[in-house]
């Protein structure tokens, strides 16, 4: 049950969001013994409410239903959850550890303490313990082997990916129905609907003004506070409330290019579990992988292809959604006076944008060595290919007109490390000179995580709540 809201509330620990890193948090807080409240701008669904991915889905569960844009040349349409347990909720669990030489590089960068692969790997299985990783068992579904296979005819490796998810149960393992039941069973208070205005400093103690759905105004009180909106809303709020340096100046995604395969067989059957497959020795040029491929998401990868989309009634069924991602787009994220929403914008280097372009090369050969009668690069102007050998035809480079650039991974716009320069935080998530303000979220990553984030999120949160509950929040 969701705590019933009232004009004032006190606790030693308030955690602002319960995404991932702001679950994790706000569950150790709770079972060190801190009265905490963890709170949630978007409402309190259980996980199977609605289908997975459907349009029920993105209205209720989305920011925007759906619908987000950092503005740009190209722009690039992202995603954010807006729900108990946030992220978690609406991606498909796909989950990787940091990769070693990311953390080298964010050490190096931005001087960060305590962030080698053997000080985290403590944080990661403390993590996965709770939220139960797996791997696919038995044969993935055929949409996810034609990649693999496609990979191993090209000489390439193609690997499973685990995911939070059990699938005995056939239930994904998101906040929902991990961390945030833990953090109840500890005693942690949980409000939903809560949309958070600014935060001060008042007596000692960090005051947030909240606006309930229903209307009222809160006021949150409490002696330590973490910020753990996502990566948008982060510094969104942090900005509309003073603070400034380093504050959303540095955001980065994992931009996608999309392209649709037809094959000569059913690969796409109702039911099947979500693809595994991904390529990963292009990283950190690019990355391949598998998408969700119901029809409403085919639908809307080939808006800008009527011709393929016009098949989309008759060959579903025969049709993959498949996509190539880097660590392109640099953005910033600025409160507008009187706006509910951030502005947030981006800018891209030719040649991140030239990798990416790449990379749906290399997507669409693979693609074509699994069997592909046809293949329809997710672009304006892009016409149906029927052999790699087409590739030739295309364009030399892509059009900053003609990419349609998506994202379901946005972070960094908040880094952490004890380089003021940079930084946002120290090392440990601790806002420069704001005595009892941390971020937990992934807003503190220093740059592109090249992998699935979710299991950096949750690790680095474990980390520096168990940091800052053993020295008492100091």
């Amino acid at each position: 049950m969701t705590e019933p809201v009232k004009d004032r509330i006190r606790a030693d620990v308030a955690v602002i969001g319960s995404g991932p890193g702001g679950s994790v948090t706000a569950t150790l807080c709770a079972e060190a013994g801190y009265s905490t409240l963890l709170i949630e701008e978007g409402p309190d669904l259980p996980l199977d409410a609605m289908a997975h991915f459907s349009g029920e889905e993105i209205l209720h569960k989305y920011r925007n239903a759906g619908v987000t844009m950092a503005f740009g040349h190209p722009s690039v349409t992202y995603v954010e959850g807006r729900c108990v347990g946030g992220g978690s909720e609406v991606n498909r669990g796909l989950y990787h550890r940091t990769p070693p030489h990311v953390l080298e590089q964010w050490v190096a960068s931005h001087r960060v303490d305590a962030l080698t692969p053997d000080e985290l790997a403590p944080h990661f299985e403390a993590c996965e313990a709770t939220a139960r990783i797996a791997a696919f068992p038995g044969t993935p579904p055929p949409l996810s082997q034609r990649l693999g296979e496609g990979a191993v005819r090209l000489g390439w490796d193609a690997v499973a990916a685990h995911r939070l998810y059990d699938y005995e149960a056939g239930r994904k393992q998101s906040m929902s129905a991990t961390f945030v039941p833990r953090f109840r069973r500890a005693g942690g208070r949980l409000i939903a609907d809560m949309r958070a205005q600014r935060i001060r400093r008042i007596n000692g103690r960090w005051e947030v003004a909240v606006l309930h759905r229903s209307g009222p105004m809160v006021t949150i009180v409490a002696d330590t506070l973490f910020v753990a909106c996502g990566a948008v809303q982060t510094p969104a709020l942090l900005r509309r409330s003073g603070f400034r340096h380093n504050i959303g100046n540095s955001l980065r995604f994992h931009p996608m290019l999309k392209a649709v395969a037809l094959f000569d067989a059913p690969v796409n059957r109702p039911g099947d579990p979500d693809p595994v497959h991904q390529i990963k020795m292009f990283e950190p040029r690019f990355g391949i992988g598998c998408s969700i491929s119901s029809p409403a998401m085919l639908a809307l990868a080939l808006a800008a292809n009527p011709a393929m989309r016009a098949r989309i009634g008759a060959d579903a069924d025969r049709m993959g959604l498949y996509y190539v991602q880097n660590g392109t787009g640099h953005g910033r994220v600025r409160a507008l006076p009187g706006s509910r929403d951030p502005l947030v914008s981006v800018r891209h280097h030719d040649i991140e944008l030239d990798q990416l372009y790449d990379g749906l090369k290399h997507l669409v050969r693979a693609l074509f060595a699994a069997g592909a009668q046809a293949v329809q690069p997710c672009l304006p102007g892009f016409g149906l290919l029927y052999s790699a050998a087409e590739l030739a035809s295309l364009p030399a480079r892509l059009s900053r007109k003609a990419a349609m650039l998506t994202s379901v991974h946005v972070f960094a716009s908040c880094p952490m490390g004890e380089d003021r320069r940079l930084g946002a935080t120290d090392s440990w998530g601790r806002i420069h000179d704001a005595h009892g303000l941390r971020i937990a979220d992934a807003s503190l990553m220093c740059g592109p995580t090249i992998a699935n984030p979710q299991g950096s999120v949750m690790a680095i949160a474990h980390r520096n709540a168990l940091h800052a509950i053993e020295r008492r929040f100091a």
